[in-house]
């Protein structure tokens, strides 16, 4: 969309300023008019009109400005009946970033009762890599989406 002024009484090709748009064909005598792929509308004198942005069939402006996260996946620790649990506090303050003693307690709790445990919710990437990490220890460990 582009704001056309000029002079009153003047009437140019569009180009740099003036009225007449080449694809519309249409000369106003305006102090300023907007011109879009609608069509040229006209605003005189100090009040003005509301030029509606002109949107695709199908898309809404909240679609085209959205990015689209990257999906979140849940690394899952498994319960075994074959290492010990201060192994298992040990793998997981080792390979996951951040984790602390009571963070890594709490988790090897969880799946020690539950049969499993969420150790971190993150991007693909960083599962398989998390994963990797606690499998390479020995011990067991799945990755899902959430």
């Amino acid at each position: 969309m582009r704001l056309i002024s000029a002079p009153v009484g003047t009437s140019e090709k569009v180009g740099h300023i003036g009225w007449q748009a080449p694809s519309y064909g249409v000369t106003l005598k305006t102090r300023t008019c907007v011109a879009s792929r609608q069509g040229v509308v006209s605003r005189a004198g100090m009040g003005g009109g509301v030029v509606e942005r002109p949107t695709l069939p199908g898309l809404t402006p909240n679609k085209e400005q959205q990015r689209k996260r990257p999906p979140i996946y849940k690394v899952l620790l498994h319960n075994d009946d074959y290492n010990k649990r201060e192994y298992v506090v040990q793998v997981l303050l080792k390979v996951v970033e951040g984790y602390t003693v009571e963070d890594a307690l709490n988790v090897m709790q969880e799946a020690h009762i539950h049969g499993m445990a969420v150790v971190i919710e993150c991007s693909q990437e960083k599962a398989e890599e998390t994963c990797e990490g606690i499998r390479n220890s020995g011990l067991l460990c799945t990755i899902e989406p959430r």
